[in-house]
């Protein structure tokens, strides 16, 4: 008996047929380029035809190899080389005359030209990638086309980023030297720009441009010696894009309050003379362009993070009474205005109802820069009338409540004064 173990069979190469349809014809870019110029001259201006031609003719061209020049042709109408210049430029039956830079140069012209690319990326998803590569690539190459093809690949770019086929950091093509010092980026940002919000609003421009953190960046549309915001908004205001003008400057102010905030947290720290603390805070807002508003805001914030403050309610009030009225100089010098002041009481208010322990300071903390020539009578009263917050409201009136009737008569006394004399 043969006890030895039976050998497995072994499989011998084997050939298996692909199914017809899932074959790719195998074409050379020239012959690939001369298929989709006659598809696309055949549908002529009717894009539902154009769009159906692309649609069919990937099951058997391989757009996956030659996405490149599929777009350029769709584009441009013909194989562009490195640069943009047209490489089939003086052969007619190389090129064709139906693609987005001859069609007319309208919002509604260009948005069906946008549909044909959304349904075509819809339908092969593999596209995606490339056609964003393809129109980073063009808009380096934006010198290279007229002022006509630059506007007309504006408009599309903004209806496709609008749309969501195209993802804001294709922009970043834009801050490219060779096409910022000629003034080409910041027009196309324009006409862009213009047409995104034509297809949705404002608002979806900057919360988009913000999450790609293109938002700090917008100055660089402009050469070196303009980035500014002064050139920045004038440009995009005589174009009609005060919006976007509008949250440049908010970005700005942000921004620069935010290293103002980081610095003076830092000279805090290091317990700076406060003399030097007020001749910094006056040259970053006369630099800046920044308001008392915001700055008074910004110095008590610091301030009170600035501390770690005691965890007894009892003990806390006492440490913030002698750290604020060592600071109450510096917050003085930036509270001159009824405005400013009513800042600051509402920023003490919401301190006080977010950080439980301080509760019960809030009129000491009042009374202290009242004293302290930081909060003047008027501003005190105006708030405690009808200039509170919501927050701990009925708790802090409470508190203010003889503070105020008490200089509520020394004000009518004084008044009585003045009339006797």
């Amino acid at each position: 008996m043969n006890t030895g173990k039976q050998q497995k069979p072994v499989l011998t190469g084997q050939r298996f047929k692909t199914r017809k349809r899932d074959e790719k014809e195998k074409f050379e870019p020239t012959v690939f380029r001369d298929t989709i110029v006659v598809g696309l001259n055949e549908a002529g201006s009717d894009l539902d035809a154009v769009a159906k031609f692309l649609d069919v003719t990937g099951s058997r061209l391989d757009y996956r190899r030659y996405a490149e020049t599929l777009f350029d042709i769709l584009i441009a109408g013909s194989m562009l080389a490195p640069g943009g210049t047209r490489i089939d430029e003086g052969d007619k039956t190389k090129v064709t005359a139906h693609c987005v830079f001859t069609t007319e140069e309208s919002h509604s012209a260009l948005r069906l030209y946008a549909q044909v690319f959304s349904k075509l990326i819809r339908r092969y998803k593999y596209l995606e990638k490339a056609f964003e590569e393809e129109i980073k690539k063009l808009l380096l190459f934006l010198k290279a086309f007229t002022e006509s093809e630059q506007t007309k690949l504006a408009m599309l770019t903004g209806i496709l980023l609008a749309g969501g086929t195209l993802p804001p950091p294709i922009l970043t093509s834009l801050f490219s030297d060779n096409i910022v010092k000629e003034g080409i980026s910041a027009l196309f940002a324009v006409k862009m720009f213009k047409a995104w919000i034509a297809e949705k609003d404002a608002n979806s421009v900057t919360s988009a441009l913000r999450k790609a953190n293109l938002d700090k960046r917008l100055l660089e549309l402009f050469p070196a010696n303009k980035q500014n915001v002064e050139h920045f908004s004038k440009y995009f205001n005589e174009a009609g894009l005060k919006e976007l003008s509008d949250f440049l400057r908010t970005q700005q102010t942000l921004g620069t309050r935010k290293e103002l905030q980081k610095e003076l947290q830092e000279r805090l720290s290091q317990e700076c003379p406060i003399r030097e603390m007020v001749v910094y805070v006056k040259e970053e807002m006369k630099r800046n362009e920044l308001q008392e508003q915001a700055v008074i805001g910004l110095l008590w914030t610091c301030l009170m993070n600035a501390v770690e403050w005691n965890k007894k309610e009892e003990l806390v009030t006492e440490q913030a009474l002698k750290h604020l009225k060592h600071y109450a100089p510096l917050l003085a010098v930036f509270s001159t205005q009824g405005q400013s002041e009513l800042v600051l009481l509402l920023k003490i208010q919401e301190y006080c109802y977010d950080n439980i322990h301080f509760m019960k300071s809030f009129s000491k903390i009042v009374v202290l820069f009242y004293k302290a020539d930081v909060l003047s009578e008027e501003a005190i009263l105006k708030w405690y009338k009808d200039s509170h917050a919501a927050k701990g409201k009925s708790v802090f009136l409470e508190q203010m409540k003889k503070f105020v009737e008490w200089l509520q008569n020394a004000e009518e006394e004084s008044e009585s004064d003045r009339e006797e004399g």
